[in-house]
């Protein structure tokens, strides 16, 4: 018996998360059924109908990862809400609706910790997302973000659709957002600490240190998202996380890219600088229930190899 073959197209397939799905199917989990399409925006503007047709026709997709997105930093998204809006909402639609009239057979959509009310008791799990408006900083993107959900559940109510989703925390690896201004918590520190050391000044943390947060190495997520592809059911989302004993501080995360960079100077602590939101701590117990024994990288390896990679590939990077 011959197993039909799945052509898997990966949108945003360029960015953090899709760079490490790429090498994780190359490296570990390659299969001779499956035939794998990353997609850049080069490729396609998926919030024009068009050009998506086009891609999908072009690629011919039996499954898809919904990776793609417009994301800007914080100060982005509190300025421009309408634009992150609109323009996810229609990247989102484009694939989703193409997929449903092209007939793959599944998708799974990325989405972010951001969906998660505001105002919220912790840890969060999957069934909290509509408890209340999300932060008022990047409601914008956030919404877009949960309709996603609803357009999963919306489809399977209407055609069966296996469209699903998945929440991860705190992303960090290589191909990351290393930009000092608008790049992650992770990246940023990795860059900062370059920096001082290069020009043997004082690393600065901004604000107390004290906030908390969910690392998930990149190369992590690639596996369980491949794992959620092949085998994982439900329609609702599922947060892919290590445990909230795996929880860090701001503090201890900058602590370990200093051991990881050999970084030997002076830190400080500038308190001027807001901390933002506290803790995000969110819940694996559902991963666990279906995978008890994945095995997460150690966050000092994993904090180790993004920096490596960050100083092998400073000149492209740190633009």
């Amino acid at each position: 018996m011959t197993t039909e073959k799945k052509v898997i197209l990966v949108t945003g397939g360029t960015g953090l998360v899709g760079r490490a799905i790429e090498a994780v199917v190359q490296k570990e989990e390659k299969r001779p059924d499956e035939e794998w399409y990353f997609a850049s925006s080069k490729d396609a503007d998926l919030s024009d109908r068009a050009a998506t047709e086009k891609l999908f026709d072009k690629v011919k997709p039996t499954h898809v990862i919904h990776l793609a997105a417009l994301v800007g930093g914080l100060y982005h998204n509190i300025k421009y809400n309408l634009d992150f809006y609109r323009i996810n909402a229609l990247i989102n639609d484009n694939v989703l609706n193409l997929s449903h009239v092209k007939g793959v057979k599944k998708v799974v959509s990325c989405l972010s910790t951001c969906i998660f009310p505001d105002k919220t008791t912790y840890p969060i799990d999957e069934t909290m997302v509509y408890n209340g408006p999300p932060h008022s900083s990047n409601f914008g993107y956030s919404f877009s973000k949960r309709i996603i959900d609803v357009q999963n559940r919306a489809y399977n109510a209407q055609h069966g659709s296996q469209f699903t989703s998945v929440v991860p925390t705190n992303v960090f690896g290589p191909y990351d957002n290393f930009n000092l201004e608008d790049g992650h918590v992770l990246p940023g520190l990795i860059h900062k600490a370059y920096t001082a050391k290069q020009e043997n000044k004082p690393f600065v943390i901004w604000g107390t240190g004290s906030p908390r947060r969910q690392f998930i190495y990149s190369l992590d997520l690639a596996r369980l998202m491949i794992w959620v592809l092949r085998e994982y059911q439900e329609i609702d989302p599922i947060i892919l996380s290590v445990g909230e004993e795996d929880e860090v501080s701001i503090k201890e995360a900058a602590e370990t890219v200093l051991e990881a960079m050999e970084f030997k100077g002076e830190v400080v602590l500038d308190t001027s600088k807001s901390d933002g939101q506290f803790k995000k701590t969110a819940s694996n117990g559902k991963l666990r229930k279906y995978r008890p024994d994945f095995k997460f990288t150690d966050f000092k390896t994993a904090v180790k190899d993004t920096a490596q990679w960050f100083m092998d590939n400073y000149d492209t990077v740190r633009k």
